[in-house]
């Protein structure tokens, strides 16, 4: 499976996707895609443009535009120059300075969001847990 995480694929400016992309590896959108994306890692330049149905991913990277429902099993990653619209489920959310994000989320937390659930200070400095704590907001 490692193998698969070397391949690269682009969808270059001028290019356009109406239809369902599979994807295994990194995919970088640099054209329009309409339609489904099935992949693991996915980059959205900006200049690219993604309208989808449903698109299931582990992260996604969003430098140009999407627009319509994602499933993101790890990172949804915003840039400054991106903008995000439609449903979000993700794990993990970064939205950078500028960037936008008009969307429904929903963010499934992991264990590592416990400590703020029982009632803890997250900016607390003490103990061994502070290390812990700042590590969940670094970028």
């Amino acid at each position: 499976m490692r193998k698969n995480m070397k391949n690269l694929s682009i969808i270059d400016k001028e290019f356009k996707i109406d239809g369902s992309i599979e994807s295994c590896g990194k995919l970088i959108i640099k054209g329009q895609v309409k339609g489904t994306i099935d992949g693991d890692v996915v980059i959205i330049a900006q200049d690219g443009e993604v309208s989808s149905t449903l698109t299931k991913v582990s992260c996604l990277t969003v430098g140009g535009s999407f627009e319509g429902e994602l499933i993101a099993s790890k990172e949804l990653i915003i840039l400054a120059t991106g903008s995000c619209a439609g449903k979000v489920v993700c794990q993990d959310l970064i939205v950078e300075n500028g960037g936008v994000l008009n969307a429904d989320v929903s963010c499934n937390t992991s264990s590592r969001m416990e400590p703020a659930k029982k009632g803890k200070s997250f900016f607390s400095r003490r103990g061994r847990s502070s290390q812990k704590e700042e590590k969940q907001i670094e970028l």
